[in-house]
């Protein structure tokens, strides 16, 4: 007899084949279940996990893998060869799109998705993408091995140098406070149990990232198979505001005589966004969407005003906070005194955060689309009387938020009659190129949500507030995977595009055939970077030099030829003429599913 599997042999953990095998994708060709010690009621641990994780709702794994992974690997041939449901597995050659391709996939689907690296220099890897999924509240099953505890004597104990030198005292230091849980697997019998309770913690409000590591010892030892398939031992638990603090934050938005409404995050649905289109539009009350990650209103609804905050709390009585991390910046301006401030969110003092003190009269926790409904309708039974006023007060808002679009029409027609591409003008181009596409735009960096026209809650996504650069590439892909009949574009920065470990991105683009658009908007610069200096020493000595130290990216590469290494479809344009027909062939080609497409803008620095 010969033994599949990786290590020293052992009854208790092996599938044992009768004879030598040929192989194909990992599997011996003929491998079947008659041919298996077919009377085992046990699988691995290894496939215990894999297949749990397809019965709890888990479409993809996201995995990079290492020498911790044969269980894992054993585990889903184990698991296939005896049909049993799994996710489908996405090699991904960098942690980086792991991460991000699970964001984007929630975003998508609003269901979690999982990630699984290898031990600690993986999770290293991966700790970013972790970063940026907790500052979003997006669910994420995030799974590592764990280098061998044991060194002989025991199935999977470590066999290489490497399982002592990736050895940790405490591996989930890296990830533990990005996570809203964390836990080792210690015995194999525990994997149905601890992976339901990740799932729930992971979509309870307010929701987030959890990891577990995971030894290989115990991966390798065998659990009843029939568990796999039980139903959920728990379910995510989700809160919602106080009735009696809605009905007074409903009567003091209505009596208000100048609320304002800061929105960050979106409404968290199609719902929620067509019901705060609603209200804002009934009562007349204007919405700022200040360095907006989600689209709360369209851009062209008329209480869509500038994302600048300050004119509006100069004036503001109520504002309505909705899902904000930081609404507007303090150092620059804040409400009045006599303001009352309403906090509504899914963790409305944002806990997680050690400091922000942005003023929260009334709190009020909970999912942001049903807590957005309920508000609408304790307002609903207050609009009859003040009807008139909010028409009065409707005229208004509408003629000076038309002013505010007018101007910014104005500045990207000048910008597109000049010498160079700008943010701005990319940005409107785009928006024309799309407006007969349903269509979802991931922007880190890259183009810019005032100057386009955007009606859905899914056309515009922009990179979490955390910062983890990378993010915009990946997070179309894995958005693009659950939603292949959309019109998916990531428009990057320069330095937001290397970040992404493009090689590895192109590779799994080609690998699924996924079909978006990548916009590389060029400033041979880190431009946030140079901004925030500016911003700080308007008059100092980096803004008088040539150029501001640190944020050179010169020379630049030619990003088209990363992108054609991957047989993609790629262009390189400097003046409108060309981006717009380079956007129609963009288009065309992926439209035709044919592969990913890339364009290389040149823009001029702000």
């Amino acid at each position: 007899m010969f033994y599949y599997g990786t290590a020293t042999p052992s009854r208790q953990s092996c599938v044992v084949v009768k004879g030598f095998k040929p192989m194909k994708d990992g599997l011996p060709e003929d491998l079947s279940l008659a041919e298996t010690e077919v009377n085992d009621p046990t699988v691995s641990a290894g496939a215990a996990l894999l297949s749990r994780l397809k019965t709890l709702g888990v479409d993809y794994i996201f995995a990079n893998s290492g020498t911790d992974f044969p269980p894992v690997i054993e585990g889903l041939a184990e698991a296939a060869a005896k049909k049993m449901k799994l996710p489908h597995t996405v090699i991904t050659p960098h942690e980086t799109a792991s991460t991000a391709m699970a964001h984007g996939y929630y975003l998508a689907t609003r269901k979690a998705q999982a990630v699984m690296v290898h031990t600690n220099v993986g999770l290293a890897n991966a700790v970013i993408g972790v970063i940026n999924a907790r500052a979003d509240n997006i669910p994420m099953l995030v799974f590592s091995g764990r280098t061998p505890t044991t060194e002989k004597d025991r199935f999977g104990s470590r066999t290489v140098p490497i399982g002592w030198g990736q050895e940790m005292a405490d591996q989930t230091a890296l990830v533990r406070e990005a996570c809203k849980w964390d836990y080792e697997l210690r015995f194999p019998e525990q994997i149905y149990d601890v992976v339901d309770r990740g799932h729930a913690i992971a979509h309870s409000t307010p929701s987030g990232p959890v990891y577990m590591s995971l030894p290989r010892e115990v991966l390798c030892e065998r659990v009843p198979a029939a568990g796999a398939e039980r139903r959920p031992q728990m379910q995510a638990a989700k809160t919602a505001p106080p009735p009696d603090d809605l009905k007074r934050a409903a009567k003091l938005l209505a009596e208000a005589k100048n609320p304002v409404i800061f929105a960050q995050r979106g409404t968290g649905s199609q719902q929620g966004f067509e019901a705060l289109s609603r209200l804002a539009e009934e009562w007349a009350i204007p919405v700022c969407q200040y360095w907006a990650v989600q689209l709360a209103v369209p851009t062209g609804h008329p209480m869509h005003s500038s994302p600048a905050p300050g004119p509006l709390l100069a004036t503001a009585d109520v504002i309505l906070v909705i899902d904000s991390l930081a609404p507007w910046s303090p150092d620059v301006k804040e409400p009045k005194e006599d303001c009352t401030v309403i906090q509504l969110a899914l963790d409305p003092l944002f806990s997680q955060t050690p400091i922000r003190n942005f003023r929260s009269d009334i709190s009020l926790p909970g999912e942001i689309t049903p807590s957005l409904l309920a508000l609408k309708a304790e307002m609903d039974k207050l609009l009859a009387a003040h009807a008139p006023r909010n028409a009065s007060r409707k005229k208004a808002i509408t003629s000076q938020n038309a002013i505010g679009r007018g101007s910014r029409r104005a500045k990207v027609e000048i910008e597109q009659n000049g010498a160079y591409l700008t943010k701005p003008s990319v940005s409107a181009l785009l928006s024309k190129a799309l407006e007969t596409h349903d269509s979802s735009v991931f922007a880190e960096l890259g183009c810019q949500m005032p100057f386009m026209d955007l009606t859905r809650a899914d056309s515009w996504f922009e990179s979490p507030h955390s910062g983890g650069l990378g993010w915009g590439f990946p997070a179309a892909m894995g958005f693009k995977l659950a939603r292949p009949e959309k019109t998916v574009v990531a428009t990057v920065g320069d330095g937001s595009y290397i970040f992404s470990n493009p090689v590895a991105c192109h590779q799994i683009a080609e690998a699924m055939n996924i079909s978006i658009i990548v916009i590389i908007l060029n400033n041979s610069e880190w431009g946030a970077v140079r901004q925030s200096v500016l911003d700080l020493y308007p008059d100092g000595y980096a803004a008088k030099a040539n150029s501001v130290p640190l944020t050179e990216i010169s020379p630049s590469p030619d990003f088209t030829l990363v992108a054609q290494a991957s047989r993609a479809w790629a262009r390189s344009v400097k003046t409108v003429q060309q981006l717009e027909d380079a956007l129609q062939g963009a288009l065309a080609h992926t439209l035709s599913n044919k592969g990913l497409a890339l364009i290389e803008v040149a823009v001029a620095r702000n």
